[in-house]
C-alpha cells in the first residue's frame, strides 16, 4: 500500500501526473493535475489513494490528505467510483463540497461532472454526519474567530463561496495566484450580489486574456 509519493514532477498532462521518485516515474491520476506545475522543479509530496482493479492498479493523488481523505469517503457512496470521485473534487477545494453537503445543497453537487440528482441526494445521506468526525473541515483554510468553526459551516458566504469556486477554476485551468491576485481588484469593483461563479470565471478570463 502506498501512502504518498515525494519526489519531483516530471510530467503534466490533462488527466494526470508523472512523479520521479528515485529514478521510478510514478503514473499518478489528479483531480487538478496542474496544481503541481508551480512545484515542478522541487521536491513534492504527492498523497496516494492506491487503487487495484482486475485489469491494473492505479494511482490517485492529492495535494492534501484532507483532499485524499474526502476521495476516500466519496468512493463509499454507492455509484461512484474513482473518476466520478476526482471529477467532484475537480471542482472545487474539499471545505467548499463539504459546505456544500452540510447545507444539502443539490444545485451546487449536480454541476459536477458524472453526479446527478440522485446521486447528489446520496452522497449528502451518506456523507453528512461522517465529515467532521474524520477531521476535513474548514478550519486550516479559514481562520477559526468563533464565529467560523466546523460545526457552524453556514457562516461561510454565499459570496465566499462563490469567489472561491472561480479562483479554484482559473488555477485549474493554470492560472497563477499571482494572475489572479493582480486582477481581482478590478472584478471586485464589477462584483454584484447575486453573481454566480461561471459568471465570475468569465470576467476574470476577460482581464485575464486582456493582459
Amino acid at each position: 500500500m502506498i501512502d504518498y509519493l515525494r519526489g519531483q514532477i516530471r510530467l503534466i498532462e490533462m488527466e494526470f501526473i508523472v512523479i520521479d521518485v528515485s529514478g521510478v516515474g510514478y503514473r499518478v491520476f489528479c483531480a487538478n493535475p496542474f496544481a503541481y506545475q508551480q512545484h515542478a522543479d522541487n521536491e513534492t509530496v504527492v498523497y496516494i489513494h492506491y487503487h487495484v482493479r482486475e485489469d491494473a492498479i492505479l494511482l490517485y493523488g492529492f495535494t492534501s490528505r484532507e483532499e485524499q481523505a474526502l476521495f476516500r469517503r466519496l468512493l463509499e457512496v454507492t455509484g461512484i467510483g474513482p473518476r466520478v470521485a476526482l471529477g467532484v473534487l475537480s471542482g472545487g477545494r474539499p471545505e467548499l463540497l463539504i459546505s456544500a453537503i452540510q447545507r444539502e445543497d443539490i444545485a451546487y453537487l449536480t454541476r459536477m461532472p458524472g453526479i446527478g440528482k440522485k446521486t447528489a441526494q446520496r452522497i449528502i445521506l451518506d456523507l453528512k454526519d461522517k465529515l467532521i468526525p474524520e477531521g476535513i473541515s474548514i478550519r486550516d483554510a479559514y481562520p477559526v474567530d468563533g464565529s467560523m468553526i466546523a460545526a457552524g459551516m453556514s457562516s461561510l458566504s454565499a459570496e465566499v463561496v462563490v469567489i472561491q469556486e472561480a479562483k479554484d477554476a482559473l488555477r485549474a485551468l493554470s492560472f497563477t495566484d499571482a494572475e489572479i491576485d493582480r486582477i481581482w481588484p478590478a472584478i471586485k469593483a464589477k462584483m454584484s450580489d447575486d453573481i454566480t461563479a461561471d459568471a465570475l470565471i468569465k470576467l476574470a478570463l476577460q482581464l485575464l486574456y486582456k493582459g
